[in-house]
């Protein structure tokens, strides 16, 4: 029975490594808990041992370290806790949140409040819009507010989304793509630019067995495809040092996240949690980590950490200082 469930995950492994990020239908199947990955070869792995399956076991034992890079768990962060953080970061202080369609039917006070209270150099908010049933979307006009609550903070408002920084623009915000925005902040060296990413979700939740079900899925995946296009193709355009960070809609389980240029650096690696998770915030069990943040290009990360949201949003705030770069590009 061991042997047959090992072989079972195998051949559900091999399907997982070869479809996802490539078949638009495995997207609704990689959206299963990243940790499932290594808790399932684990199980199996114990129980062919306890039973004296040598076979099953060396098979377990292949699916927990082919599926390795795949499962979210941060073992950096065991070394990390040993030694402490000796340099946190001497550059801006920066965070970077899906707002969930920013303070919809809820108390503006609070909201820009908390705001406030995450005392950032640089905010990288997502989800400047209201949402509705059914996908639609209304443009939002807050900016008189929020030139009031950040006065010291530039803006840069665009595709849905908000950077606002107290270093001052290089330029006016590019959009990339439908749905991220890039803001050039003018540092002492030089310039970095600053990606604040959304990529479209997966699916919309609906009976699966609708033909609706899997046209709504396809579509959603080409428009996940031309973000990350877009993406990628303006990161190895841009000479400057890079922070890439929001709401990738992309766990470690998703092929998708392969796409990223392999050039950038995962802030992950200064990150003290070993199952970092970032959704969903209301919940008390959080098993995927959808928001990300890269950097390249000279662009370090000394410190890095989620926040909880105080139930503003199903996100967790995402916290990080740079390490600034020695010498940047004009």
């Amino acid at each position: 029975m061991v042997l047959l469930c090992t072989l079972g995950w195998a051949g559900f492994l091999a399907l997982h490594l070869a479809l996802n990020g490539r078949w638009w239908p495995w997207l609704a199947v990689s959206l299963l808990p990243p940790v499932a990955l290594a808790a399932v070869p684990v199980a199996l792995l114990a129980a062919a041992l306890a039973g004296g399956a040598w076979g099953a076991a060396g098979l377990a034992a292949g699916c927990l370290l082919v599926a390795w890079p795949q499962n979210g768990i941060n073992l950096r962060a065991l070394g990390r806790r040993r030694s402490g953080c000796p340099d946190p970061g001497s550059g801006p202080r920066l965070v970077s949140w899906n707002t969930q369609h920013w303070n919809q039917g809820g108390d503006p006070d609070r909201f820009y409040a908390f705001l406030r209270e995450l005392d950032a150099d640089v905010y990288v908010l997502q989800e400047y819009l209201n949402g509705f049933e059914g996908g639609e979307v209304w443009d939002i006009d807050d900016e008189e507010r929020l030139r009031a609550a950040f006065p010291d903070h530039h803006r840069a408002i665009g595709n849905n989304a908000v950077t606002l920084s107290r270093l001052p623009l290089a330029g006016p915000p590019v959009p990339v793509g439908a749905c991220s925005l890039r803001a050039d902040l003018r540092t002492g060296d030089g310039v970095l630019s600053t990606y604040n990413v959304h990529i479209p979700v997966q699916l919309t939740v609906m009976n699966p067995l609708r033909p609706a079900f899997f046209r709504d899925m396809r579509r959603r995946s080409r428009a996940r495809d031309a973000e990350y296009a877009a993406l990628v193709a303006d990161l190895r355009d841009n000479p400057h040092p890079v922070l890439v960070t929001g709401d990738f809609n992309t766990s470690a389980a998703i092929g998708d996240i392969r796409r990223m240029p392999g050039s950038l650096r995962d802030a992950i690696g200064v990150c003290r949690s070993v199952l970092p998770a970032s959704w969903n915030a209301r919940s008390r069990l959080r098993l995927w980590r959808i928001d990300w943040a890269f950097t390249g290009g000279g662009a370090r990360v000394g410190a890095y950490r989620f926040r909880d949201a105080r139930g503003l949003s199903d996100h967790l705030v995402q916290e990080l200082t740079l390490i600034s770069p020695k010498k940047g590009n004009d």
